[in-house]
């Protein structure tokens, strides 16, 4: 081949190559404007301008402006959902949605229609579009209140107690989606109570941000409990929390949880049985995190040293978990009593056996 026209050969590869990377940016952007990803000052200022002024609507109307911007709702945008505004809003047509749950959450709405609530309650009887949280990020004190929406708390405490022994303080210490949910990993959540006239194991008042940010000042509320500041929980950490005479109205409250909720709702033939709790193994006991409430209305989940909930003495003494630990140890100390107790009557017996002809 002829250098000229391996040059004119290289020219044309490169005007080809730069054509395909102009295709390519092109689709891109194109995508970009069809899925819209807005952030609160871009493509919500005029909706939140309004509808985050208590002002301005009402309260059926009002969108927390602190509580929706931390939503994955927010980050697409208000006009991703509500499509059909006019340009006369708010005189135009009141319905300015035509968007549904089911055109992002279809596996969740597939899972949810087989449950027992599909025909009870629709998403937003439960989920507030503009204050949608992760599992992790929403208190299980929250979760039950959601329940207690429909399903009356006396009723529920009654139905309960016909064959769960002390049925308030257990209801107190789960959430209702650890057994009335398919989940199947569980972890021990405690968080920040007050104490109150009420029994506080039955109904738990969580401490809001407000409270605890007067206790702090500066600092972040996170540093109450974690006073050496590394994002993490220990044991001392926890007791010396509960010794302080200045958190005297205050207690941990732990509460079992399922790391992910599913939207199964029904009840399960395992939830009746004592062992699905209380001979679950080492996991569950082990495995604890403190929730802190943020200002957004979110919580942040802090790591806690294994063995809080078996600790009940003093780094969670409202809550204990009986007959779960399965500690190896435990069991070899409880065999070698077992065997101790059994020595003096066994060889009690054993040498009056041998010596019965000398009784004779």
């Amino acid at each position: 081949m002829k250098h000229g026209s391996r040059s004119l050969l290289t020219k044309h590869s490169i005007i080809m190559a730069l054509f395909i990377v102009a295709c390519i940016a092109t689709g891109n952007q194109s995508r970009a404007a069809e899925f819209s990803f807005g952030d609160g000052t871009g493509k919500n200022e005029a909706c939140i301008a309004c509808h985050g002024n208590q002002e301005k609507v009402d309260s059926k109307n009002y969108i927390n402006p602190t509580s929706f911007g931390h939503t994955t709702h927010a980050k697409f945008g208000c006009t991703t959902c509500h499509d059909t505004i006019a340009s006369n809003h708010p005189n135009g047509k009141s319905v300015a949605s035509t968007t549904r749950c089911d055109d992002c959450h279809g596996d969740i709405i597939t899972q949810y229609s087989a449950s027992i609530h599909a025909t009870k309650a629709s998403c937003s009887g439960c989920h507030n579009p503009h204050r949608v949280f992760k599992p992790g990020e929403i208190s299980a004190i929250e979760m039950n209140k959601q329940c207690a929406g429909c399903h009356d708390t006396n009723k529920i405490t009654a139905s309960h107690a016909q064959w769960l022994p002390q049925a308030g303080v257990h209801l107190g210490a789960i959430s209702c989606v650890t057994c009335h949910s398919k989940a199947e990993n569980y972890v021990i959540t405690i968080y920040i109570a007050k104490r109150a006239d009420s029994d506080p194991e039955q109904k738990p008042e969580l401490a809001s941000f407000e409270e605890l940010k007067k206790r702090s000042g500066s600092d972040s509320i996170q540093y109450l409990i974690d006073r050496n500041r590394d994002s993490y929980i220990s044991l001392d950490e926890l007791r010396k929390f509960n010794r302080d005479s200045a958190n005297q109205d205050l207690y941990l409250k732990a509460i079992l949880t399922p790391v992910k909720p599913t939207h199964s709702f029904q009840t399960f033939d395992n939830r009746w049985d004592c062992t699905f709790c209380h001979a679950s193994g080492p996991e569950i006991m082990q495995t604890s995190y403190l929730s802190f409430p943020e200002q957004n209305g979110t919580f942040q989940q802090i790591a806690v040293e294994k063995g809080a909930a078996m600790d009940a003495l003093h780094a969670i003494p409202n809550f204990y978990l009986m007959g779960s630990t399965r500690n190896g140890l435990l069991n070899k100390l409880g065999l070698l009593i077992i065997i101790g107790g059994m020595v003096m009557p066994v060889g009690h017996g054993f040498f009056r056996f041998l010596s019965r002809k000398n009784r004779q």
